[in-house]
């Protein structure tokens, strides 16, 4: 779904050499993404390229095992595989029907979490659109600053991730995934609580019904809000009620397939109030709780499958 090659970013020597200037927070906000590159890159040794190798060249296996190999590959970004146990991988895409020789389009790739698994399963027999921030304009914006930072993610092993096609987004009213009618799979996980804060909703399930064959899935997974609330009241704080982005997603032309509790979580309140961040991995109150919300652990998820009608 992403792609670029590993760049080494120049801060702004001048004002690195001017004692009295505060620092550029663009070239500052760079460096993050820059030096975890640098650290990856660093971390693919001949063993780990070999790996990666090995899962990319499943053949004969059913969807569970090969997704099984990929996530026990040393490929993946150290930690990653901490999360399993709360994300659930094989289950939810085995339940949206991923094959091999689909076309699957990834909206909101961030770091790579899902990608690293994506891309190594699709790369000899489908393939993989990943979308995200351009990183090349607006210069410095920190959605730019994230979208450098999957390209550079993509650059690191051209053995896995040489085939993907990475689409920028620069505005949502030029939100186009691929050609209509194209792809076999649409997944936005975690996403769609952005959509709706930032007032898109509506344009992002016209360009995945667009993208999408007649009757390609699109599989959804979104933090749960209380029923019967509305997404317009709790969006801000990363969550959706079900019913309301069933309504909203069907409106759309969709239909809905299956429902899942593959990512339900009982323990999650849903009261923060910095919102879903709250909870682990991003622990919003830093020390604060902390224990607390370790116990209650990732969020609770509706787990979707519609398909374009």
């Amino acid at each position: 779904m992403k792609p670029t090659s590993f760049v080494v970013l120049t801060a702004l020597l001048a004002l690195g050499a001017c004692k009295k200037s505060a620092p550029d927070k663009a070239a500052t906000s760079e460096q993050g993404p820059t030096t975890n590159a640098a650290k990856e890159k660093a971390r693919w040794t001949p063993d780990v390229v070999k790996a990666a190798v090995a899962v990319r060249d499943h053949e004969g296996v059913d969807t569970a095992t090969a997704l099984a190999a990929i996530l026990a590959s040393p490929h993946r970004v150290p930690g990653d595989k901490d999360r399993d146990g709360a994300r659930h991988p094989i289950e939810t895409l085995t339940f949206f029907g991923l094959q091999a020789n689909q076309t699957v389009v990834e909206l909101g790739a961030g770091g790579g979490w899902y990608t690293e698994i994506l891309a190594p399963f699709l790369a000899n027999h489908g393939a993989l659109i990943v979308v995200g921030p351009d990183s090349k304009e607006p210069a410095g914006d920190m959605s730019t600053v994230g979208g450098h930072g999957l390209d550079l993610f993509l650059a690191k092993s051209p053995e896995l991730f040489g085939k993907v096609t990475r689409v920028g987004i620069t505005s949502p009213d030029k939100l186009k995934f691929g050609p209509d009618g194209s792809v076999d799979l649409v997944l936005a996980i975690r996403e769609m609580h952005n959509w709706q804060r930032r007032g898109e909703l509506a344009k992002y399930l016209a360009a995945i019904h667009a993208v999408l064959k007649p009757g390609g899935t699109f599989g959804l997974v979104a933090h749960r809000a209380v029923a019967g609330t509305k997404g317009e009241d709790t969006a801000e704080k990363g969550y959706l009620a079900e019913q309301w982005v069933i309504e909203h997603v069907t409106a759309a032309g969709f239909e809905l397939v299956e429902k899942s509790e593959i990512n339900a979580n009982p323990k999650d309140t849903k009261d923060y109030p910095k919102g879903v961040w709250t909870l682990p991995p991003n622990y919003a109150e830093g020390d604060k709780g902390h224990a607390k919300y370790a116990a209650i652990g990732e969020s609770d998820r509706m787990t979707l499958k519609f398909k374009k009608k």
